[in-house]
């Protein structure tokens, strides 16, 4: 696949670079580029491939997509790895000839795909996650027995980031074959906690669908299935069901489900610390998010819920960039719902500064942007250029 140049980034990476307190050549050294190369960039005398762009941006620390032109889409990545993902799946089971690593060298590869899905790094994930997946297809196909398990796990990560960047990008039927994948991949790992991620993940199916309702009762199955020891791995297995579930009940207006599972995912909080239990981050604070999207689902007076909380509490730094991002997201909704717009997008503009890309795929973040420029109540020239960013007024 050829590599996408970018253009006009020049004097983007000299902004973030000086507010770094970088030279060009300390640019250069930690970025692992050349002097000359950075010279030129920032001249304006070459563009920068997609890898040379995540390199720079590397050693910034900021997400890629700060250093493109406002109306550069930075997603032309992720949708040249839709063919590539297509051609895995239709293979999976038997699986072209290949490379494959080590196994600890799968793994890291692996970890390192969820650490950029739960950062919302989406691009970067569809740089590896074509060929990882290709991989991992041809490793179970050939594991022995006893490392098959683990193979299936890993096979299980990989398939939830490319999942989230189909589903993110608005492939919903390539989105439907990861996760069907997925579910074939818990299937062959034996492990209860593999299943009951897979079934929280599957549940997106009826967030796309609008099928609420006959999602929470897969969600409900799925918790009468899951581990109901006291070990960590199981509260939050549980914890992070409850989670969606209760989301899923908000949405389907059912809300003393909604509240049951909310303090039920509350109560299983309290007793872990908040950390990522395969793959999905649970917790005190990861509840508090859910509290918020519940409320703003449920919709009508409860929208106050969500407001009151944000007066109270914000996510900390140390919790996943998406899910702070959509915390953001479901407050603008209600602030935006309550006759707050000024304060609505002020909270978009927060979710694009924690995670640029998932905020401009994330459909309510279009649609309130739409909405907020019709009502023209923000700065009419800051508020018109979000718009564009995010393409808002197109919905997938």
């Amino acid at each position: 696949m050829a590599d996408i140049v970018y253009r006009g980034v020049g004097p983007r990476i000299a902004y973030e670079r000086r507010i770094a307190r970088l030279s060009q050549a300390d640019l250069a050294r930690t970025a692992g580029v050349s002097l000359g190369t950075v010279r030129k960039v920032e001249r304006g005398e070459r563009g920068v491939s997609g890898a040379v762009l995540e390199a720079i941006a590397g050693a910034l620390g900021i997400d890629p997509t700060r250093l493109l032109p406002e109306r550069e889409r930075p997603d032309d990545r992720v949708h040249q790895a839709m063919p590539g993902l297509s051609a895995v799946l239709a293979s999976y089971e038997e699986p072209d000839d290949g490379p494959c690593r080590e196994l600890s060298s799968l793994r890291e590869a692996a970890s390192t795909v969820v650490g950029h899905r739960l950062g919302a790094q989406y691009t970067r994930i569809a740089r590896s996650v074509p060929g990882l997946l290709a991989e991992v297809c041809r490793a179970l196909s050939s594991a022995a027995p006893g490392v098959r398990p683990e193979m299936a796990r890993l096979l299980v990560d990989t398939c939830r980031a490319a999942d989230a960047v189909a589903f993110k990008h608005g492939a919903r039927d390539l989105s439907a074959r990861l996760l069907d994948l997925m579910r074939w991949a818990g299937s062959q790992a034996g492990d209860p906690f593999v299943e009951a991620a897979v079934a929280y993940v599957r549940a997106e199916l009826h967030f796309g669908a609008g099928t609420y309702a006959v999602g929470l009762r897969s969600l409900e199955r799925a918790l009468d299935r899951a581990p109901r020891t006291a070990s960590v791995a199981a509260l939050a297995a549980r914890g992070a069901l409850h989670m969606r579930a209760a989301v899923l009940a908000g949405r389907a207006g059912d809300h003393d489900a909604a509240d049951v599972h909310l303090d039920d995912a509350r109560d299983l909080g309290d007793r872990v610390q908040e950390g990522v239990y395969q793959g999905t981050a649970f917790g005190p604070h990861s509840v508090r998010v859910h509290e918020v999207s519940v409320a703003v689902s449920l919709g009508g007076s409860h929208v106050g819920r969500a407001l009151r909380l944000a007066r109270e509490w914000k996510p900390p730094m140390d919790l996943p960039a998406e899910r702070r991002s959509g915390f953001y997201i479901e407050l603008g909704r209600a602030q935006l719902w309550s006759g707050q717009p000024d304060a609505a997008f002020e909270s978009l503009k927060m979710a694009r500064r924690i995670a640029p890309q998932h905020a401009r795929e994330h459909r309510w973040v279009r649609e309130d942007a739409a909405t907020l420029r019709r009502l023209k109540r923000a700065d009419a020239d800051s508020l018109s250029s979000f718009a564009e960013w995010c393409h808002a007024g197109t919905v997938a």
